[in-house]
């Protein structure tokens, strides 16, 4: 199984391969194209006992009533800890969510000619529908189509929409404005942990020892206030991704280890396994739960935190039987806005670790090179020396 084949002259032409994978399953392909085949050592390994992880579950009810300090220090360790977790209880309807994965199987079920509409290299396009990573600059391809759908300002982006499946427009709609909710929840509350758990090591940090700071704590809860707002009109980006059955799942991936970008991002999946978080060193399988969401930390709260949260690399397998749906919603600041370490989180003891960054500087980046790992982070962090040098 480890050798490159010969494919002779039933190899995909580039142009097929452009079409995606759900085209190639669909043509009752028996072998993986050798443009799908990873390197040996980037290849999933199969392990001696299967290796899956329980991420902790987190009752968002909690977050309402006297519980709340304990459900807002959950999320916190969860963020420190994993860069991971589920959350039950989140208040996206059953229908919404239901709806959203339904209509996506019906998008990728229509013929190739109708989706084929969508495809695009523009990174800024509201929508784009496209195979693998980054199918432009990909050495190896994923074993994945997409759907993207911009989500900002939506008056703007929804006539662009696809205008087939015929209710796409309506269920995608519904299913953004409540995971824009779920995120303004969690982010408040992401928030208040950070900040809160630094609170008395601010105070700590003072020169008189923590008197007169009542302008400073009026200070810092205006500046998390603002970022509130500009969250509720930040941008959002869901990703509609489908991995057909693959002939030779071994050889190749779903998606490559990476990180995400944004803030958050949710992840709605069914349930077939392919999730994996790389965990202690290792790839771990999340199990997924019924009714719930994946939450994961991205590059823009890693660097908002100053790095006490770190986004997480994973990667998504695929399977010779089942087809898998996920929907990914990317949520971060406004595109126009620039993203910096907090204030509340800088101090003697924990100096500046990132650059300012914003969303042009990430799509700039992904269009001159392939995407790999946590790239990108690495551009926008600074050099431990200069920090000690200029602290």
């Amino acid at each position: 199984m480890g050798a490159v084949k010969d494919q002779g002259a039933t190899a995909p032409t580039e142009r097929q391969l452009q079409h995606g994978v759900k085209h190639l399953h669909e043509s009752g392909l028996k072998r993986l194209p050798n443009k799908y085949i990873l390197p040996l050592q980037d290849r999933p390994r199969p392990e001696p006992t299967e290796r899956s992880l329980k991420l902790p579950v987190i009752n968002l009810a909690q977050l309402t009533g006297p519980t709340r300090p304990l459900a807002v220090a959950s999320i916190a360790e969860a963020c420190e800890r994993y860069g991971f977790f589920q959350v039950v209880n989140h208040g996206v309807t059953r229908g919404a969510a239901e709806g959203m994965a339904e209509v996506g199987r019906r998008f990728f079920g229509m013929p190739f000619e109708e989706r084929a509409k969508y495809m695009s290299a523009d990174m800024f396009a509201p929508v784009r529908y496209g195979t693998s990573f980054n199918q432009r600059k990909d050495d190896v391809f994923s074993w994945r189509d997409f759907l993207k759908l911009t989500c900002e300002p939506m008056p703007d982006v929804l006539t662009h929409w696809p205008a087939s499946p015929a209710d796409l427009r309506k269920v995608a709609a519904t299913y953004a404005k409540e995971t824009r909710d779920l995120f303004l929840v969690l982010m408040e509350a992401i928030l208040e942990g950070l900040h809160g758990s630094n609170a008395e090591e601010r105070k700590q940090m003072k020169p008189d020892g923590g008197g007169g700071g009542d302008d400073v704590d009026d200070d810092e809860e205006e500046e998390e206030e603002d970022i509130m707002e500009k969250f509720k009109n930040g941008s959002q980006l869901m990703v509609v991704n489908c991995f057909p059955p693959c002939p030779e799942p071994d050889l190749t991936l779903g998606m490559p280890p990476h990180s995400d970008y944004g803030f958050l991002t949710l992840l709605l999946q069914d349930e077939v396994q392919g999730l994996q978080i790389q965990f202690q060193e290792n790839w771990v399988t999340v199990e997924p739960i019924k009714d719930g969401f994946v939450v994961n930390v991205g590059d823009h709260l890693e660097i908002f935190s100053n790095g006490r949260y770190k986004s997480v690399l994973h990667r998504v397998l695929v399977n010779s039987e089942r087809s898998r749906i996920s929907v990914a919603s990317l949520h971060s600041l406004p595109y126009e806005c620039v993203v910096r370490p907090s204030t509340k989180l800088i101090n003697r003891a924990h100096p500046r670790c990132y650059k300012d960054t914003n969303f042009k500087s990430f799509l700039e980046y992904i269009s001159s090179c392939e995407p790999k790992k946590k790239n990108f982070l690495e551009t926008r962090k600074l050099i431990m020396e200069s920090i000690e040098e200029n602290p």
